[in-house]
């Protein structure tokens, strides 16, 4: 069964043990009566949807049930130290899903990164079917740098597989040369893939006619002879080329004036961009080609206030930083100091940017700037981020709540606000009186009645009353304020 199986086929009753296993005050016997229980849905949710104590997680790792012991595997709220105790499960299948690693969750926040010594365990030691962008998504940048020169050979056979369009001549020539066979046979391998993308001739012997993925990255990143190129415009590949390097300057010049805007937009994002290309592009009759113009490297400042470009303000301002990205500071500080919103989003995006540049994105004209800035960067104001959520209507508006400064104390005041979802910051305050707890698990909105009824000031007999509540009782069962007898004699 899958995990939405799973949850599809839980009763009342264990929907509601399934919330008394997200309860934050339940003792760890408790818990550990529930993980020894016969609901694999309670499991789930135990191992899977909280922070476990390290006792609870040390039953789940000896846990006989393999699907519960896969559920901490994919857990994004475990520790990477107790997610790193199944690495030698005895299991493929739970092997298979500490690799794959858990999923964004709901705001797009990516996982957290496994310990290295534990990604070298799973390269020397898992099938290669496992090792694919899963496990990629929780390396730390500084391991996958070194991959190449690693003490273990599968760790530097990997290196030169993923890593060889970014070695130096220096680093590809010892993979060539590594003493074990296997390291060098994929280097040498990926040095003729390689060479091949450089040979215009290669890829035209390499080029699939059907549409499939290795047609379509031939033709982004390969070298390609004319004929080649006047062959994808007059079929599948304009898109494709308008961003390859390799395309000669005459079919890029065809190119910035196709039909398709999208191509166009591709054009305009090329850094070798020609400068009458660039000035026939800022004119052009798509809001969206002048837009990503306007952001090209080679324009000065004045030079982009005279595009008439507009930034969407409700983009997905969401958790963007990618771990990977390693920005140069002195261009950061330029994007945080630029005319162009876009530019300043930019900046606004990345957790390590100095707290002078936080000070002046915090008071930015643009919504974007805020938003990015109040989701991204761990020192946000706290008045920032309220007024960020109160503002911005897109998506991972939520996520803005769960940010480290985000404000508690004097939400009361939004209990009866026409939005449901400025509504759902009332429960969040400590301080909110109990009658207006007890009145928000009435209110017309579910999501506000299902967080005022895990609301530690909801009043006693409320709350037990809740715990009969089809709808409300894992809400209730969740809740701390819920007394130790009434959370024991929930448990069979």
């Amino acid at each position: 069964m899958t995990p939405d199986d799973i949850a599809r086929s839980a009763t009342p009753a264990e929907r509601r043990l399934g919330g008394l296993a997200l309860n934050p005050a339940a003792p760890d016997d408790i818990l550990l009566r529930l993980l020894a229980g016969e609901s694999a849905a309670v499991r789930m949710v135990l191992c899977r949807d909280r922070v476990l104590p390290d006792a609870v997680v040390a039953a789940v790792v000896a846990h006989p049930d393999r699907y519960t012991r896969s559920f901490l595997a994919r857990s994004p709220h475990a520790e990477p130290e107790q997610r790193a105790r199944l690495v030698d499960d005895p299991e493929w299948f739970v092997r298979a899903h500490l690799a794959d690693g858990p999923k964004p969750d709901e705001d797009g926040c990516p996982a957290r990164l496994l310990p290295d010594r534990t990604v070298v365990r799973i390269i020397e030691t898992y099938d290669a079917e496992l090792l694919g962008t899963g496990l990629l998504r929780q390396m730390s940048s500084a391991f996958r740098r070194t991959m190449a020169t690693h003490p273990v050979a599968g760790v530097r056979r990997m290196g030169a597989l993923l890593h060889w369009h970014s070695l130096g001549p220096r680093a590809r020539a010892a993979l060539l040369a590594d003493p074990v066979p296997g390291v060098s046979e994929a280097a040498a391998r990926t040095d003729r893939l390689h060479e091949r993308r450089r040979d215009p001739d290669a890829v035209r012997e390499d080029l699939p006619e059907h549409p499939c993925h290795t047609r379509l990255s031939l033709l982004m990143y390969g070298a390609l002879a004319p004929d080649v190129t006047a062959a994808a415009l007059e079929t599948d590949g304009a898109w494709a080329v308008a961003g390859n390097t390799s395309t000669p300057a005459e079919f890029v010049a065809v190119l910035a004036g196709h039909a398709d805007p999208k191509v166009r937009i591709r054009v305009a994002e090329r850094p070798d961009l020609a400068p009458a290309l660039r000035r026939a592009l800022a004119v052009d009759s798509d809001p969206g080609v002048r837009l990503a113009l306007s952001v090209h490297p080679a324009l000065t400042e004045a030079e982009r206030a005279a595009i008439d470009y507009e930034v969407p303000e409700h983009e997905d301002c969401g958790h963007c930083w990618l771990p990977d990205a390693d920005p140069d500071p002195e261009q950061l500080r330029r994007d945080s100091r630029s005319g162009h919103p876009c530019l300043r989003r930019r900046a606004a995006r990345d957790p390590g940017l100095p707290a002078e540049l936080v000070a002046e994105l915090a008071d930015d004209p643009d919504l974007g700037v805020r938003v990015l800035l109040s989701q991204n960067h761990p020192d946000a104001p706290a008045a920032l981020l309220l007024r960020s959520f109160l503002e911005y209507t897109g998506p991972h508006r939520w996520h803005l709540t769960r940010r480290p400064g985000f404000p508690r104390t004097g939400l009361a005041r939004f209990a009866d606000d026409e939005d449901p979802a400025v509504r759902r910051l009332a429960p969040l305050d400590p301080r909110l009186a109990p009658e207006t707890v007890d009145r928000l698990t009435r209110d017309p909105d579910p999501l506000v009645r299902a967080d005022a009824a895990r609301h530690p000031r909801l009043p006693l007999a409320r709350l037990t009353a809740l715990l009969d509540d089809a709808e409300l009782a894992p809400r209730a069962a969740g809740n701390p304020s819920l007394p130790l007898a009434t959370m024991n004699a929930l448990v069979p």
